[in-house]
């Protein structure tokens, strides 16, 4: 008869995988994590028009057209982002802004671009071994777009770039945008790109009840990855280092009937060649999701060799989505994929 996993572990071969298990956890990268810039914070309160921040009962509300979000004080903390690493035994982080991004500040937006990029920059050369830097891009020209990422590459040594799922109500693989113009020029760097949510475009339809950020987010990174694989731009690109956050949003429990749709009913196939689970399963996911059957779902579909652990911080609490990793008793080998070795290769740290 079979022993019990338990009885697994007291042989050798279990003691060997324990001790796997526990080096794994000892080297955790988080692939999400965010900090807001005190000095960005004020100069949106200074403005009056979208984005800005408005002060209520001794709290900062950032508001992005009806969109408004409390930003803790803890937020802009470099200090209590580093305890709370500590706290998680997570021995590094990618450090990226939270939206508003460049953007939506039209003329000004390469100027943003560089104050942001610098901030990140800033951080990580003051904690050298604790964070890499995701720098963000203006995108009011194509010239202007390819000069922040050539700076933020070569000259502050961003790791990777987060592109946010909508850009000011436009999505990234839109013809003519210069947007459209970032995927050829990352994967030439072989630069990751973070498909970040932004305020969705969905907003007026998800707002009630306060559903913007539970689902809302979620298929705004589901319909921006979907336009991805079937715009061709993940055809055209196939080298191309793209990371989806949240388990893929919605996407791959969605998959199959995309599959379906395009494969067999012919419908949006005109500019992909393969179904496009194919292409899904060459992007990264990360595990943010408060249930840990989300994070077995993506180990199977996508196999270990695409996830990331992350989470998504100061948002979520880092040990809530190390809880849901560990609930799925992945093997120790995957799991150092997962926690460290997955995003070592990625972002070449």
């Amino acid at each position: 008869m079979k022993g019990s996993r338990r009885d697994f572990f007291k042989g050798a071969g279990g003691v060997a995988l324990a001790s796997q298990a526990r080096a794994a956890a000892a080297d955790r990268i988080d692939c999400q994590s965010h900090l807001f810039s005190e000095d960005f914070l004020k100069l949106l309160e200074r403005r009056t028009t979208s984005p800005y921040v408005v002060r209520e009962g001794g709290e900062r509300y950032v508001i992005v057209n009806e969109w408004k979000r409390k930003i803790p004080a803890k937020f802009t903390d470099v200090n209590a982002k580093l305890a709370d690493m500590d706290g998680a035994g997570i021995r590094m982080a990618a450090l990226s802004i939270n939206d508003p991004g460049p953007e939506l500040f039209g003329k000004d937006s390469p100027a943003m671009a560089v104050m942001l990029n610098d901030f990140i920059a800033d951080t990580v050369r003051r904690h050298p071994g604790r964070f890499f830097g995701l720098g963000t891009l203006p995108f009011d020209s194509v010239d202007s777009m390819l000069k922040e990422l050539d700076r933020c590459v070569h000259s502050l040594g961003m790791k990777g770039i987060l592109l946010y799922s909508n850009l000011n109500g436009h999505f990234a693989d839109e013809e003519g945008t210069p947007a459209r113009q970032l995927f050829g020029a990352a994967e030439k760097l072989g630069i990751p790109l973070l498909l970040h949510p932004a305020r969705p475009v969905t907003y007026e339809n998800v707002k009630s009840y306060e559903m913007a950020a539970g689902i809302g987010l979620m298929f705004d990174t589901t319909i921006a990855l979907c336009r991805l694989i079937l715009s061709g731009v993940l055809e055209q690109h196939p080298n191309l280092k793209l990371v989806c956050p949240h388990v893929g949003g919605a996407l791959p429990y969605l998959i199959g009937r995309v599959d379906h749709q395009t494969m067999v009913l012919k419908r949006g196939a005109q500019n992909i060649r393969k179904a496009p689970s194919q292409y899904l399963k060459n992007v990264w996911l990360d595990t943010v999701t408060p249930i840990g059957l989300a994070i077995q779902y993506a180990w199977e579909f996508a196999g270990p060799e695409k996830l990331l652990y992350s989470s998504d911080h100061p948002w979520v609490d880092p040990n809530l989505i190390i809880q849901q990793v560990e609930s799925q008793k992945l093997p120790a080998s995957d799991l150092a994929k997962l926690y460290s070795g997955n995003a070592r290769s990625l972002f070449n740290l």
